[in-house]
């Protein structure tokens, strides 16, 4: 009788937990937006931030789930009948269990759905177009060319200048007798006659040679090709500079009209706006509403902003994300109307009192840092600052400095070929190698017997 008794106990528990079992399969709402939720290849496999993290809450709180898009693709708003639309509408419909997005709590919200603890903090800033938003700096006269390019033309200044150095001493031209002569080309006037050619200055005296008079030659060409560059970029650079402003703060967009602006059509960010007591939000208002400057969506957002002249006004979650993905935007430093989002679930839900622990024990461990990382991380690599993409860069005078090298190796071959030529002339008189007379000549002008010739004729003019 007793095990009678204990099987019918038995099967009355398996049946308790079976229908308990099939109880915990959650039917969860979503919407699709980047990266919070976002479709993957063809299967409609669903993928992001919001997937993750509800996929780490069911192994925390041991739960099965099934997760669709929201049908009207909103997030849930009240309409003229009082009736919500949305995520938060199939919530009340019961549809829905739980609604898992970028849903920001509100007052609104949390008097017909219960919501848990927020899982990300954000708030309300703006983008814009780098370009749009530089402002003019204290180094303006160094802006037309960016930074790789200040660098190329050091490297070329001293390559040049050595060249010029090394033709002076090496043609016979240049320097006829080492042994007796002082060397008029040394390495300091080497510099200060190519700086003088940057200046469109003469600076003597000339190169005598055929190998010396390429290399200025050159060097001149590329002096006046480099400035007339230059000068045009400046200039340009002087006009746009007259159509940008510095925005930093919502206060220095309201007191601007030059960029326009707007924000999501009939979104909490507008609504923000809209029921704000505050005069400078309220001018922001007005200007949206006479300019009719809003948009459909956040993409849509960010593709104008993108385009220049516009600042799209949202959540700073999302800017940040437009502005990983964007190498041409830069969000706003300030931040206003600090919010958050959260799960929504029906009223007296039994979910969300474990679901605020949950989400609790997830930040505690780091893992939603972890996800927010993930989901953020930027791929604009190696994006230059505001002025990169109107700066000259080296490669937009890669010819030129081309032809620049060109023609040192040209001078410096040319200076050789004369030593050369001197070298075998006078081994042919004297009978000697060509090879023993150029080492010597070589030896003469760069070892230790030309600097004493030339020591020797300072003494001498200074007797």
């Amino acid at each position: 009788m007793k095990s009678c008794i204990s099987l019918v106990f038995c099967v009355a528990a398996f049946s308790t937990w079976a229908s308990t079992a099939d109880a915990e399969e959650l039917i969860i709402t979503t919407i699709e937006q980047e990266p919070y939720t976002m479709t993957k290849g063809s299967g409609g496999e669903l993928e992001g931030y919001c997937i993750d993290l509800i996929s780490e809450l069911s192994k925390k709180l041991d739960f099965k789930y099934k997760v669709h898009l929201v049908k009207d693709n909103r997030y849930g708003a009240m309409d003229s009948n009082g009736t919500w639309n949305g995520m938060i509408g199939e919530i009340l419909r019961g549809e829905a269990d739980l609604a898992v997005a970028s849903l920001t709590l509100t007052s609104v919200r949390e008097q017909v759905v219960e919501m848990t603890t927020p899982f990300m903090q954000t708030g309300i800033g703006f983008i814009l177009h780098k370009g749009v938003a530089s402002e003019e700096s204290t180094f303006s006269l160094l802006s037309p060319f960016s930074t790789d390019m200040w660098m190329s033309l050091l490297i070329a200044f001293l390559l040049t200048g050595l060249c010029i150095f090394l033709v002076g001493r090496i043609s016979p031209t240049e320097w006829a007798q080492p042994d007796a002569e002082e060397h008029s080309f040394t390495l300091l006037h080497s510099f200060w006659y190519i700086t003088g050619a940057l200046t469109l200055q003469g600076a003597g005296p000339h190169p005598k040679a055929l190998s010396g008079r390429v290399v200025s030659a050159i060097w001149w060409l590329f002096s006046v090709v480099l400035l007339a560059c230059y000068f045009a970029k400046f200039n340009s650079m002087l006009h746009s500079n007259n159509k940008h402003v510095s925005v930093k703060s919502f206060e220095d967009l309201a007191n601007q009209d030059v960029i326009d602006y707007g924000t999501v059509e009939s979104g909490s960010t507008m609504l923000f706006f809209k029921n704000s007591n505050n005069p400078v939000y309220r001018r922001i208002y007005q200007h949206m509403e006479r300019r009719k400057s809003y948009v459909s969506s956040i993409e849509e957002g960010f593709r104008r902003a993108q385009e220049g002249n516009f600042a799209f006004i949202g959540e700073a979650a999302s800017l940040d994300l437009a502005v990983a993905r964007y190498c041409k935007l830069t969000r706003s430093e300030q931040v206003i109307a600090n919010r958050a989002y959260a799960i929504a679930a029906p009223m007296g839900s039994p979910w969300i009192k474990n679901l605020r622990i949950g989400i609790l024990q997830l930040s505690e461990s780091g893992e939603l840092t972890y996800l927010r990382d993930k989901w953020w991380a930027s791929s604009c690599v190696g994006a230059d600052e505001a002025h990169t993409s109107e700066a000259l860069q080296p490669h937009n005078l890669r010819r030129l400095f081309l032809l620049l090298g060109l023609g040192l190796g040209v001078g410096l071959l040319l200076a050789l070929l004369e030593l050369l030529s001197k070298a075998c002339k006078q081994a042919k008189d004297s009978k000697k190698s060509c090879c023993s007379v150029l080492t010597s000549e070589l030896n003469l002008r760069f070892g230790s017997g030309g600097e004493s010739a030339e020591q020797d004729t300072t003494d001498k003019s200074k007797a």
